[in-house]
């Protein structure tokens, strides 16, 4: 009997020397004349022990890891065919403590399934919530997307039923779903994971949310900076298409659906949703002034609907299971799982789905392990460079889209930075300053000019000049951004400037710098 080897063909994975572990795995099974076979899943998300090679034995699969070439034929040796033991060995993968207590529902399949196998993907329930879907009509789907009480996971947080029905509504010739993959925040890596893992999920939630409104073309916009998940979603449209899962007939039914990949320039902006249909129209990315909403006039002037990701991905299961399940999970208007990113000074960095509810202190203490260096933890950012830094003081707030707002922060694409004792919030304000004015698409002056003059009030204030004077301009000018800007990236970047203030003050209160006599 064939065995079945998995090494993960994700991004991270990748720079981590997957590659070269599966190219040594693949010479050492010939040259021994083993007969077994190398499957390149997605990653399980667990950063910290990859490249995890995993075999599939009668126990169940069996991880190893971190695994680097040179420990192929050591494995080997000690039967990883038969998950034999080494000083790799993790043990069943299903009850590593990371894995085993999440509550995973839209990556349920992500580092289990081979990502380009359809069959595969039907194995473990997909192509369920579509099968469903096509039977139904339109208004019913849109009644079920709204009961679940799924939400934006692109960091808005808009009820995505709302944004589906005002696109049924909304009389057009043609109608479009649109595919904000341009994930582009520091710390976030959820999308491209679903991309690269389990393409298939996001082709089926974008087709059940066609069939819903009445769009037969999607478009999937992804930054350019992924080059593995251009490639992996490119090959799961063309056999979704093959399959008759896209096309005239979805899966048989009246309903017609294609998808089409399209890559971005990389510009952070353009995950803005008005910016990010100027690039898919081919004009510069910048943002549209509201109204018109894009599910009015939005793609080429047609009802749109726009969605992250992780929104899409998330539709599939909520039609297979129902409403009330998806419903089940989560607290207050925070309904479902959310996946929540582990990164920076943190010992166990990776992808975490679960409910919402747990508190912060859980996920960065308990889930996280605290700091890799050791040092306690200063600060966490939630929510990408435009999220707020919360200190430890605020470790028992939930994960809730209105418990982060009350103190004044916002999840956003729940990506988590942790930084230790020994970062300079100053720095760290200033930077937000400085990347937004990087990324800035210069159509509104409070974000065009305000971010600017921001790093350089920044650098006033760490040379001592004048700090109390510049730390008022400072808020000010947080002010004038948060509340003048025409989109998020001008209106969001003071809550990681206005967050490391208020809760870092001594960060911001600096003695003049002594130059150095001559």
């Amino acid at each position: 009997m064939t065995v079945r080897i998995f090494v993960p063909r994700d991004a991270a994975a990748l720079a981590l020397g997957a590659k070269r572990v599966a190219k040594a795995l693949a010479a050492e099974i010939e040259a021994r004349g083993i007969d077994a076979r190398i499957v390149r899943n997605g990653s399980r998300g667990l950063h910290w022990l990859e490249p995890m090679v995993e075999v599939e034995t009668a126990q169940g699969r069996i991880a190893y890891g971190p695994v680097k070439a040179s420990d192929v034929a050591s494995l080997l040796d000690a039967g990883l065919t038969t998950g034999g033991n080494h000083a790799l060995y993790l043990g069943k993968t299903e009850e590593l403590p990371f894995l085993k207590s999440q509550t995973r529902l839209t990556f349920a399949r992500c580092g289990i399934v081979d990502p380009l196998s359809l069959s595969d993907y039907r194995a473990h329930d997909g192509l369920k919530g579509l099968e469903r879907a096509v039977t139904l009509a339109p208004a019913d789907i849109v009644a079920h997307v709204t009961e679940s009480g799924l939400r934006g996971r692109g960091g808005a947080g808009f009820p995505t039923g709302i944004k589906w029905k005002t696109v049924l509504d909304t009389p057009g010739a043609r109608k479009y779903i649109v595919c904000n993959a341009d994930e582009g925040d520091s710390g976030t890596f959820a999308d491209r994971m679903i991309m690269e893992g389990d393409p298939f999920v996001l082709i089926e939630g974008m087709a059940i949310a066609g069939v819903a409104t009445g769009a037969t073309k999607g478009f999937v916009y992804i930054r350019s900076e992924y080059p593995h998940a251009i490639a992996t979603m490119t090959e799961a449209v063309e056999i979704a298409h093959k399959a008759g899962v896209l096309g005239t007939s979805v899966l048989g039914s009246a309903h017609a659906f294609d998808i089409e990949i399209r890559t971005g320039a990389g510009a952070y902006v353009c995950g803005e949703e008005t910016a990010l249909l100027n690039s898919l129209e081919g004009k510069r990315g910048i943002v549209r002034a509201k109204p018109p909403l894009p599910a009015h006039k939005g793609l080429f002037d047609c009802p749109t609907v726009i969605n992250n990701v992780i929104s899409l991905a998330s539709v599939p299961i909520i039609m297979d299971k129902g409403p009330a399940y998806y419903k089940d999970f989560g607290m207050g208007r925070s309904r479902g799982t959310i996946p929540i990113q582990i990164a920076g000074n943190v010992r166990h960095r990776g992808l975490y789905e679960a409910a919402f509810g747990l508190t912060l202190g859980e996920i960065v203490d308990d889930i996280g392990g605290g700091t890799a260096s050791g040092r306690p933890v200063k600060a966490v950012q939630v929510g990408g460079p435009l999220g707020a830094y919360f200190p430890r003081a605020l470790f028992d707030t939930p994960f809730d889209y209105e418990a982060f707002a009350a103190k004044d922060g916002l999840i956003g694409h729940a990506g988590i930075v942790v930084f230790d004792d020994t970062a300079d919030m100053l720095k760290q304000a200033r930077f937000a300053m400085e990347f937004c004015a990087i990324e800035s698409c210069g159509k509104c002056t409070p974000c065009r000019i305000g971010s600017t003059r921001g790093v350089e009030v920044a650098d006033k204030i760490a040379q001592g000049i004048e700090p109390e004077k510049n730390r008022e301009l400072l808020a000010d000018l947080c002010n004038t951004m948060k509340f003048g800007s025409l989109c998020a990236l001008g209106g969001f970047t003071p809550y990681p400037v206005t967050s490391a203030m208020t809760h870092f003050p001594d960060d911001f209160s600096r003695a003049p710098l002594v130059e150095a006599a001559e």
